[in-house]
């Protein structure tokens, strides 16, 4: 369900500044050959995702609190299109089922972990049928990307994930990591590198991907949008 609006006021001059910022991230996103889209709330974005589909085509996504709370999931349950929806699998055999077609998809839906502002796109999975599908299948990746995710680079990248992104993701999935206790990476401590962190069984940081300039121009496609999502 879209977030309520109001929930999270930004004054003007703060809403120059996130512009200026979008637009820069933007610009850099289709000079590496990713197309670039930037909604001022979420009823656009959900307009620009729909744009960026045809009827009955075969859709899916990965995890993603931000498809949620931008309405975007909402669209892709419309009955528009043909949604592999690993939710509705009756158990685990068809969820690996439904994580193999989805290669073949018309289109994949997700977030990012981190955007920087080069134009690059960081993403780190667990079961990694997430950035299996950003990498290689899909004829069509569409991200929806909350402006809270924008980073100047890399390192900034790893860090949002080790901080902002794995311990409420490891919450939510019930991992019982330690991040779900401390709220950070165990890794910080040591100054680890990027894949550096717990050795648990639940661990959701297991590989990881950086998307730089695409031999494909325009498979991938990016919506910026002008309000918080996700983790």
């Amino acid at each position: 369900m879209t977030r309520p609006k109001g929930v999270f006021s930004v004054d003007e001059n703060v809403k120059s500044i996130i512009s200026k910022r979008l637009e820069r991230t933007a610009e850099n996103l289709r000079r590496n050959n990713m197309e670039a889209y930037i909604a001022e709330d979420c009823a656009e974005a959900v307009r620009i995702a729909e744009s960026l589909m045809k009827d009955g085509d075969t859709i899916s996504c990965g995890g993603s609190v931000s498809l949620a709370e931008s309405g975007v999931l909402d669209l892709m349950k419309s009955g528009k299109y043909n949604f592999l929806d690993r939710s509705q699998a009756k158990d685990r055999d068809e969820v690996e089922e439904i994580y193999r077609k989805t290669f073949c998809a018309d289109v994949f839906l997700t977030s990012s972990n981190a955007v920087t502002e080069n134009g690059e796109l960081y993403n780190v999975d667990g079961n990694s049928n997430r950035v299996a599908a950003i990498c290689y299948g899909p004829k069509s990746v569409i991200f929806v990307v909350g402006y809270n995710k924008i980073v100047r680079d890399l390192n900034e990248a790893v860090t949002r994930v080790k901080t902002c992104a794995a311990p409420p993701n490891s919450t939510r999935l019930n991992c019982g990591t330690p991040c779900t206790q401390t709220g950070e990476c165990v890794s910080l401590k040591a100054g680890g590198d990027m894949p550096s962190g717990c050795k648990c069984d639940g661990r959701i940081c297991c590989n990881y991907v950086v998307s730089a300039q695409q031999r494909h121009k325009g498979r991938m496609k990016v919506i910026l949008v002008k309000e918080q999502l996700g983790y």
